[in-house]
């Protein structure tokens, strides 16, 4: 019976499949509109990515003969509205869409929007790694702004009541789509600073980037950051993105990750806590018996037993230093005896006057050269003094009148020219012993 059963290769299952879309006539020219995410550029030049709804999703490829005609340089985020052909990859058999035509939906302007605030606030720094506040390990309660209906509220409570039921939340609903939502949720963020909370999650379920739009607004943005309270951000899906993701203290990839987390798992914390309780158990048993091994010890020293011997001991040293001090002081006493015989016996004692008869013939000899020292003084310079005497002699110019000069002067100036005087003048002659008044009767 085995022998009729035909088994086939995956291989040849998928090239069937492939062909049942190749033959579909109606899947060769298809359009479809959706956003772009998990964006690749190849080296080669082909693009490969994944075309989003909010539901469902679709593999795309777009060779680079199509890529080099588009307008614009694909990214993640982007709606687009793209025409190609629907067919089978053999290799995992997994269906994709071949682009062969694409350009921006309107929704595109969204995301240019995006993208200027997203470098705006960048570069104003509010996305700074320094600016994030930590989140707390064991926080007592939790702050929910959200939209009070819905899956993420659910999924959030229910994930904090499994994981961590001893912590308290608190929702502040808001809206989180359509006009008014920014607003809203400023609102509820200022207000819940009023709250004693510990970390707040802000978010809320998936969809499209029009839905998620409220959290990419510039004021939900600079609340965030304006925030006291840790925030983290629970936007859509793993794969949205928004600028409150980029702003928050934490960015988690769902409103389920939010909140655990905002939490720890008290399933873990118990473990973790009989694992401290256990290690903490072996370490007091180790102590204990380390200790009682120690007090063993102490109790079967030899000291403990025979107490008396330390006494002893202490004893013996006593009196070798008692002795040693002994021979110190005796030595000490012998020594000063010596000094002090030597005093006693020293020849100043015996002979006290003899320091005085000593000082005595000093101060003689001190004396007498010192009196050798006046009278040798006192001749040199009177011999000096006789020797100027004799220079100023000689340089004397009344010594010359004792030769038989005289010395003229008239007006008591010395006359050495006869045209100083005239006829009848009175003058002065100066002789070695004595002057003569004379008039002048004649001029040569």
């Amino acid at each position: 019976m085995n022998n009729e059963i035909k088994y086939y290769t995956i291989t040849a299952l998928n090239r069937a499949i492939k062909n049942m879309f190749d033959e579909k006539e109606q899947l060769h020219h298809i359009y479809l509109k959706g956003e772009i995410s998990n964006f690749k550029h190849h080296t080669r030049g082909h693009l490969y990515f994944t075309l989003k709804d909010e539901n469902s999703r679709i593999s795309a490829v777009m060779f680079s003969t199509a890529a080099k005609n588009l307008k614009f340089e694909p990214e993640d985020g982007m709606k687009v509205l793209v025409c190609g052909r629907v067919t089978v990859y053999e290799a995992n058999g997994g269906y994709q869409i071949y682009v062969e035509e694409m350009s921006l939906d309107g929704i595109g302007n969204l995301y240019l929007e995006f993208e200027r605030l997203k470098a705006q606030l960048e570069k104003e720094g509010l996305f700074k790694q320094e600016f994030k506040k930590t989140i707390p390990k064991f926080p007592k309660k939790i702050g929910i702004i959200t939209a009070p209906t819905g899956a993420a509220i659910r999924d959030i409570l229910s994930t904090i009541k499994r994981r961590y039921p001893i912590c308290e939340t608190i929702l502040f609903p808001a809206l989180v789509q359509g006009v008014g939502a920014k607003e809203s949720i400023v609102a509820q963020l200022n207000r819940a600073q009023d709250f004693d909370l510990d970390v707040i999650i802000c978010g809320r379920g998936g969809g499209s980037i029009e839905d998620l739009w409220a959290f990419n607004e510039e004021i939900v943005a600079r609340a965030i950051f304006a925030s006291n309270i840790p925030i983290i951000s629970a936007v859509g899906h793993e794969i949205d993105f928004t600028i409150a993701d980029f702003v928050a203290d934490l960015r988690a990839p769902t409103p389920t990750g939010a909140a655990e987390m905002a939490v720890p798992n008290l399933v873990d914390l118990n473990s973790l806590i009989d694992q401290y309780r256990i290690r903490s158990d072996e370490a007091i048993n180790n102590i204990l018996i380390i200790n009682n091994r120690k007090l063993n010890e102490l109790k079967n020293s030899f000291i403990l037993r025979n107490p008396m011997s330390l006494y002893e001991i202490k004893e013996q040293k006593l009196d070798v230093l008692f002795d040693s001090l002994n021979k110190i002081i005796n030595t000490k006493l012998t020594e000063y005896k010596v000094r002090l015989n030597n005093i006693k016996s020293s020849y100043i004692l015996k002979n006290p006057l003899g320091i005085y008869d000593v000082k005595k013939e000093t101060i003689a000899k001190y004396s007498d050269s010192l009196k050798k020292t006046i009278i040798s003084v006192i001749n040199t310079n009177s011999y000096n003094y006789k020797l100027l005497i004799n220079k100023l002699e000689l340089l004397n110019p009344l010594n010359i009148l004792s030769k038989g000069y005289s010395l003229t002067t008239v007006d008591n100036e010395v006359v050495n020219d006869s045209k100083q005087v005239k006829i009848g003048d009175s003058i002065n002659v100066r002789l070695s012993k004595g002057n003569i008044k004379a008039e002048v009767k004649e001029i040569d």
